[in-house]
């Protein structure tokens, strides 16, 4: 199971780059930073749900914990990914890295991992499993 939630998070990877490229190409060209922040923290939250609705049977998670099983390990590869790649393949700075998870200034990138950790549950729960 977790092998397969694994290889499902490197679909997500894949998109969660293409999403990165959308925003830096189109959205904040055209409506600024802050609302391409947001409006491609909206778009990769759905697309995780809607890959999570795909995938829960081929991952098929035995019940509610391991549902949240994999929406942890998604939460932690994403993470590790994150801070990382970021920082030592990327070179951004460890500030950079964790201003996205600054609420008070308007980052609301913490609602990609929310949306990673409960995603498998609510796709399990969707799908009457």
């Amino acid at each position: 199971m977790i092998l397969k939630a694994s290889l499902i998070w490197v679909l997500l990877l894949l998109l969660a780059i293409l999403n990165g490229a959308a925003r830096n190409a189109l959205i904040t060209p055209r409506l600024g930073e802050q609302a391409g922040h947001i409006i491609s923290t909206l778009i990769l939250s759905l697309a995780i749900l809607a890959v999570a609705w795909a995938s829960i049977g081929w991952i098929n998670p035995n019940g509610r914990r391991n549902a949240l099983l994999i929406g942890a390990t998604w939460v932690m590869l994403t993470g590790a990914f994150e801070f990382l790649a970021g920082h030592y393949l990327f070179g951004n700075s460890w500030e950079k890295l964790f201003a996205d998870y600054n609420i008070a200034q308007g980052r609301i990138w913490v609602l990609v991992l929310i949306t990673s950790f409960v995603a498998p549950l609510l796709a399990t729960w969707a799908r009457g499993r």
